[in-house]
C-alpha cells in the first residue's frame, strides 16, 4: 500500500454493502468503519422505504453514533445502499460532517435494481474539496472479489497492490 492510509467507511442496512466493504478491506488492508445511525432503521422494509423517501426529499441527515475519524487517512472508500436513486441518509451525514479537503473518495454502492443512479454525483457535491473516483456498483450481494480488485486496480491509487 505504500504510505497511503486507507479507510473503508460504509453504511449497510441489509448487509450487502457491508459485504462489499469487507471485500475491499481484504484487498486494500485498510481500516474499516461502520457508519451507524443513532436511531436504527425499522426492520420493516416498507417503513424504511417510506422514511428513506422522506429523508431524501427533506435532505435529512440522521445523527450518527460516531462520525468517524478521517483526518489520518488519504484514501477513503465510502459505501452505501442506493435509496431513492441516491445514497442512504447515514452516508449523507458522514460525508457532510467530515472535512475531506485533499482526500481521495472512492465510492461504492449496492442496489436492488436501479443502479447507482445519482449516488456518485450527489457524493461529489457533498465533498467538493476531495477527488472522487469512479465508483463500484453491485446488485444486492452479487459483488465478486475479482471485479472489486479489477476496479481498484483500474483506479491506479496504489502502485503496489497486487
Amino acid at each position: 500500500m505504500g504510505d497511503k492510509k486507507v479507510l473503508i467507511a460504509y453504511y449497510s442496512y441489509s448487509g450487502n454493502t457491508k459485504k462489499v466493504a469487507e471485500k475491499i478491506q481484504n484487498i486494500t488492508k485498510g481500516d474499516i468503519f461502520e457508519i451507524v445511525p443513532k436511531k436504527a432503521y425499522s426492520k420493516n422494509y416498507d417503513e424504511v422505504v417510506a422514511l428513506a423517501q422522506e429523508q431524501k426529499q427533506k435532505d435529512v441527515r440522521p445523527e450518527l453514533v460516531d462520525n468517524g475519524n478521517i483526518k489520518d487517512y488519504d484514501i477513503i472508500f465510502v459505501g452505501t445502499p442506493v435509496w431513492w436513486y441516491t445514497m442512504a441518509g447515514p452516508a449523507r451525514t458522514f460525508l457532510s460532517q467530515n472535512d475531506f479537503t485533499g482526500k481521495t473518495i472512492v465510492p461504492f454502492c449496492t442496489h436492488g435494481g436501479g443502479g447507482a443512479s445519482s449516488t456518485y454525483t450527489d457524493m461529489q457535491k457533498l465533498v467538493s474539496d476531495a477527488v472522487v473516483t469512479e465508483g463500484y456498483t453491485s446488485y444486492e450481494n452479487s459483488s465478486k472479489d475479482s471485479e472489486i480488485a479489477e476496479w481498484i486496480n483500474k483506479l491506479k491509487l496504489f502502485s503496489n497492490l497486487f
